[in-house]
């Protein structure tokens, strides 16, 4: 078992807690994270992006003008690709990019990702978020405590103040124990758990 320091809101040091090393002690898979990000990115995308063939474009069918004798370019149809307003052609039309990745594959390389964060010293565990108030002022002067750049605050959904408090303050994201990802894990730089949310996380990646 792994230890590491429990502090209050004030970041001083108030117990220790034990953190396993099949999660926290990993190792490093770069292959593993890589997926696991491409994974994630691509089942973010909405892939609505839509455009028109000259099939769907609106208007007559009716040639311009005749074959011959105008001095024009010949043309069968205003709905060509090659008149403005006309169709694309081999243009992009709505699609699902997203695809299932294996969730061990997916545990494991979070794994990975707080295990190098560990070894770095870039996580924190509180033993309490509870905030008196929904001010982001009041929650911004208990996180200068701790002097982090780019923080992610992992606690539970029912702590409604934490919150509404940090959603307004540049670089700090607050989610759910259960909303841990790799893609958030990887763009922050620290992350603070309260001793709540570390422990059923632990139980969710054990499994």
């Amino acid at each position: 078992m792994l230890k590491i320091k429990v502090k209050n809101l004030q970041s001083q040091d108030v117990s220790e807690m034990d953190l396993p090393e099949e999660i926290f002690d990993y190792p490093l898979k770069e292959h593993l994270i890589y997926e696991a990000v491409k994974n994630y990115r691509a089942n973010q995308r909405r892939g609505t992006a839509s455009t028109k063939s000259r099939g769907r474009v609106s208007g007559s069918g009716r040639k311009p003008w005749r074959q011959k004798g105008t001095g024009r370019a010949r043309i069968g149809s205003i709905r060509s690709p090659i008149w403005k307003g006309g169709g694309t052609t081999f243009g992009p039309h709505p699609r699902d990019f997203s695809y299932k990745m294996p969730k061990k594959a997916r545990r494991n390389a979070l794994k990975s990702v707080l295990s190098d964060k560990m070894r770095n010293d870039r996580i924190l565990v509180v033993e309490d978020i509870d905030l008196k108030s929904t001010k982001t002022r009041d929650t911004l002067s208990l996180l200068k405590n701790f002097e982090f750049d780019k923080l992610l605050i992992v606690d539970k959904k029912e702590n409604s103040k934490l919150i509404l408090s940090t959603r307004n303050i540049p670089h700090v994201k607050t989610i759910d124990y259960s909303e841990m990802n790799i893609y958030d894990s990887l763009k922050y730089n620290y992350i603070m758990f309260s001793v709540e949310a570390v422990k059923q996380l632990v139980e969710v990646l054990k499994k």
